[in-house]
């Protein structure tokens, strides 16, 4: 990764004390580099910001409208989320309405990051379930995809239908021949394209006609953001914060994107030290660049202007979005 751009500035007392770095691009609905960060052509794996690229085959294929699904399971479909209650309660309603379990999903289980939903599990002294797994909706929009083809049980594997129509999905939205793939932590391939790629592809989603795929799909995160990823989590308190006018999805290793449909422009962002906050701060800083965040927000001051605390509750320095991105 050559070249980063920093994002973020950690501040104690009057010391810099460390800067986050990384890249960052922002397309136009023409796929044109509006602005950019860092080095644009650096290829990256996505990770969780791609979901709803890997969500296009479920609807284009007719598998959503067979199945009945809703704006709520389009929405879990494209999430990261926190394992709660209002995530598991509806992926497995979801699968129980396709005749199916949780065996059937290849995800794999994952303690719950919901307080609630985990302390539960220790009380009645349970093991989590693969609903638990934060891309459990994800998997049941493949499961639901590969009951519509007819294809076999093993969704996951690089050479099954459901993950072949993801590959051609993820081609034609980044308008790039990936040049290949890492498995994620879910078990699915996770396709590396260039931060140009990624962003071209999120203004595609962004000026995407009402009643298409993509517009189904960002218009569902919009108006589910509690489903995208959950309480105190940056994607669902971004939006709820931008007045469900951006639809926004964390990726693993410090990745972040973002679709702006009244703008007609895609973010997409990467921290080159893999580090939540530094991807936060940034997304946060370029949405209030962009004029659809108010920097005076509490969700955007908790993430590009936020106090560091001690364990005495001193405020001992500050974390900033750095200049160049604001």
């Amino acid at each position: 990764m050559s070249n980063p751009a920093p994002f973020a500035e950690i501040w104690r007392g009057d010391f810099l004390e460390s800067v986050h770095s990384g890249h960052a691009v922002i397309c136009g609905d023409k796929g044109q580099v509006v602005e950019s960060w860092g080095d644009p052509d650096a290829m990256m794996l996505p990770r969780s910001s791609s979901k709803m690229i890997q969500a296009l085959p479920l609807i284009q294929s007719g598998a959503a409208e067979a199945a009945g699904l809703t704006t709520r399971h389009l929405a879990v479909a494209c999430a990261s989320h926190q394992g709660a209650a209002i995530h598991t309660d509806l992926v497995n309603a979801w699968l129980a309405a396709r005749d199916l379990t949780d065996d059937a999903l290849r995800c794999g289980p994952q303690t719950p990051a919901d307080k609630t939903a985990r302390d539960a599990l220790i009380r009645a002294d349970e093991a989590p379930c693969q609903c638990h797994n934060n891309c459990s909706g994800k998997h049941a929009g493949f499961l639901t995809l590969t009951q519509h083809l007819g294809a076999g049980p093993e969704y996951v594997e690089i050479d099954h239908p459901v993950q072949q129509a993801c590959l051609e999905a993820f081609e034609r939205v980044t308008d790039e021949s990936s040049p290949g793939y890492g498995i994620d932590g879910c078990s699915a391939p996770n396709f590396a394209c260039t931060m140009t790629g990624m962003a071209r592809a999120m203004a595609h989603f962004a000026a995407a006609p009402d009643g298409s795929a993509e517009a189904r799909l960002h218009q569902a995160m919009r108006l589910h953001p509690e489903l995208v990823a959950g309480e105190g989590r940056a994607c669902t308190e971004l939006m709820r914060a931008t007045d469900g006018k951006v639809a926004l999805k964390t990726g693993a290793e410090g990745y972040f994107i973002a679709i702006l449909p009244e703008q007609h422009m895609g973010i997409a962002l990467k921290a080159a030290c893999g580090t939540t906050r530094a991807a936060e701060c940034g997304i946060a800083a370029l949405l209030v660049r962009l004029g659809v965040l108010d920097a005076n927000h509490p969700a955007a001051i908790k993430r590009m202007n936020a106090p560091i605390e001690n364990w005495r509750g001193i405020r001992t320095g500050t974390m900033k979005a750095a200049p160049g991105l604001i």
